[in-house]
């Protein structure tokens, strides 16, 4: 097998485990923030997880990630702080808006990031790809135009979150690219630079305290408790998938990957969680968006080649 198969295999590779532990993760955090409405102490949490493990693993050998560097953790400072907008406003959001509105929301990243690449010098995306992409957006439109739970705050949220992730995406790229840091690495600086700014986020916004008396008492429900672990193992999960795919093929290609994990949750998005309310203008929207989406993941293995 030869060097250019071996790294297509790995990209293709990279590129479905995020897009399952992508979807799953949606479903996995709605569940949780219906129960624990305290998003800002979850993403700490998942964040607090993730670096532990790291450290242990580092410690016992099983990683060969190096110890923290002053000069790496300044230069992804910017990657962890896009990171953590991204997240605690897509968590946000789900406070008010569906699944299925959620997920056409965040297929609008792919446009975001083609935007940033041409401001970038990375050169203007064939005719196909923005065409597609803008078929996407266009869906998205007329989707929220007949949402009946349409919530203001829960849009805006949404697409601030957009356009974190395409800010951090990119960097991410520029990373793995320019300072040769494996996923895991990223991930444990991601992790470690994350905390002092989330602890500070969690006590100005007010849940601290409270949001951990919440979680103890939560503690005794043994439903909730499989769910919250749940949801810290596929947040180290979905976080080590993201930043290898980005790494081993490109920002652009993470972000059609979840367009490509979108179609499946918006059709299950329907009916699990709380479902939607279906209404003609707001499915046209939503068919018309995943139609987007699939013309854009056509792309996937030129992209990946």
């Amino acid at each position: 097998m030869g060097t250019e198969q071996i790294s297509s295999t790995v990209g293709l590779f990279a590129a479905l485990s995020y897009g399952v532990s992508s979807m799953a993760m949606v479903f996995i955090n709605k569940a949780v923030i219906m129960q624990y409405a305290h998003s800002m102490t979850l993403l700490t949490l998942q964040q607090l997880a993730t670096a532990l493990l790291i450290q242990a693993g580092r410690q016992m050998g099983y990683t060969k990630s190096k110890a923290i560097d002053l000069m790496t953790a300044k230069k992804l400072l910017p990657v962890s702080l896009f990171y953590n907008a991204n997240v605690a406003f897509a968590l946000a959001s789900l406070k008010g808006v569906n699944i299925p509105m959620y997920i056409a929301i965040k297929r609008l990243t792919p446009l975001a990031v083609l935007v940033a690449g041409f401001f970038s010098g990375k050169g203007k995306p064939t005719t196909q790809v923005t065409l597609s992409v803008l078929l996407t957006a266009t869906g998205c439109v007329i989707a929220a135009l007949g949402d009946f739970s349409f919530d203001l705050s829960g849009y805006s949220m949404a697409l601030t979150s957009v356009f974190f992730q395409t800010m951090y995406l990119v960097l991410v790229e520029k990373s793995g690219a320019e300072d040769g840091l494996s996923s895991v690495e990223i991930m444990f600086y991601n992790s470690f630079l994350s905390l002092p700014f989330l602890v500070f986020l969690i006590i100005v916004t007010g849940e601290f305290p409270g949001s951990l008396s919440l979680l103890f008492s939560k503690s005794n429900s043994f439903s909730f408790l499989v769910i919250l672990i749940l949801s810290l193992v596929m947040g180290i999960i979905l976080n080590f998938t993201m930043f290898l795919c980005t790494i081993v093929n490109s920002a652009l290609t993470t972000t059609i990957v979840g367009v490509l994990k979108g179609v499946g949750s918006t059709t299950l998005g329907f009916v699990v969680l709380g479902g939607v309310q279906v209404r003609a203008l707001n499915v046209t929207g939503l068919l018309i968006n995943t139609a987007g989406g699939v013309w854009v993941v056509s792309f996937i293995p030129h992209i990946l080649l």
